[in-house]
């Protein structure tokens, strides 16, 4: 059966790609639809959407306003697959979920994959999954819903541990470009730049998209020179909330940054 990120992967010949993450629920909890529909008009090649949790370990201050506001908002998996699926048929980009491991463990692994599968979702990011709990319970599972589990890595992560991710895993790895948290940067440094040479030449399996901290012209540059493309999330979730929900308006306002 044909996964949306794999095929996405496969066309893609010199295209490099731009992915966009928010969090569903903020900063109006009906909005996900629209801002998914908006992005995929507006030509972004997929799409993470996150599900808010209370303790997001892995996120800066912005995202995790986001999250706060969300729950607040009255966001929960299962609403936000309800929302997915009701707009299953419009969309034709790969959508991944992005979230903790502990809302998805209390919804249960297998009825998390199930009705992911079921809303159209392609992939899941679980940033706080260990690894061995990913081969033993998660990606049995995944694998039966037809489900690619990304997994990150950072510049501390070790050439062997990044060649059994790439043995294990399918769709695409997550290159954290720091091992801080998320937050948009001005721009990224030498040791940055020598980390994605590095992971460069190891000629991976998997294709590679680099995430954390892209939110201007070189940082967008860095990115896609060195990987298959570039994810942007703190920077789009400000501009969000700053045109109230507007996606149509926090794209311009992206794109406008991304030029300069």
């Amino acid at each position: 059966m044909n996964n949306k990120i794999n095929t996405l992967f496969a066309q893609r010949g010199d295209k490099k790609f731009l992915s966009l993450y928010f969090c569903a629920g903020c900063p109006t909890l009906n909005g996900t639809a629209d801002v998914i529909l908006t992005m995929q008009r507006r030509g972004i090649d997929f799409i993470e959407v996150g599900i808010p949790f209370s303790d997001p370990l892995a996120d800066g201050p912005v995202i995790q306003t986001a999250a706060t506001q969300a729950l607040k908002n009255g966001m929960s998996v299962h609403l936000l697959l309800q929302q997915l699926k009701s707009i299953k048929e419009q969309v034709s980009i790969p959508l991944i979920l992005m979230g903790y491991l502990n809302p998805i463990l209390h919804y249960g692994i297998e009825p998390f994959c199930h009705d992911a599968a079921e809303a159209g979702v392609s992939g899941l990011i679980i940033p706080d999954l260990p690894f061995d709990d990913y081969l033993t319970q998660v990606k049995p599972v995944a694998d039966r819903y037809n489900l690619r589990v990304i997994m990150l890595i950072t510049p501390e992560t070790s050439e062997e541990r990044i060649r059994f991710i790439d043995r294990h895993t399918d769709g695409f790895i997550y290159m954290v470009s720091s091992a801080a948290i998320t937050g948009a940067q001005r721009s990224f440094d030498e040791q940055k730049q020598e980390y994605f040479r590095r992971i460069d030449q190891m000629q991976l399996r998997n294709p590679r998209m680099i995430g954390f901290g892209i939110s201007n012209a070189q940082t967008l540059k860095a990115a896609q020179d060195n990987a298959a493309g570039a994810i942007i999330g703190s920077k789009f979730v400000t501009l969000l909330s700053e045109c109230q929900g507007n996606a149509d308006q926090a794209l311009d306002c992206l794109f406008d940054a991304l030029a300069q």
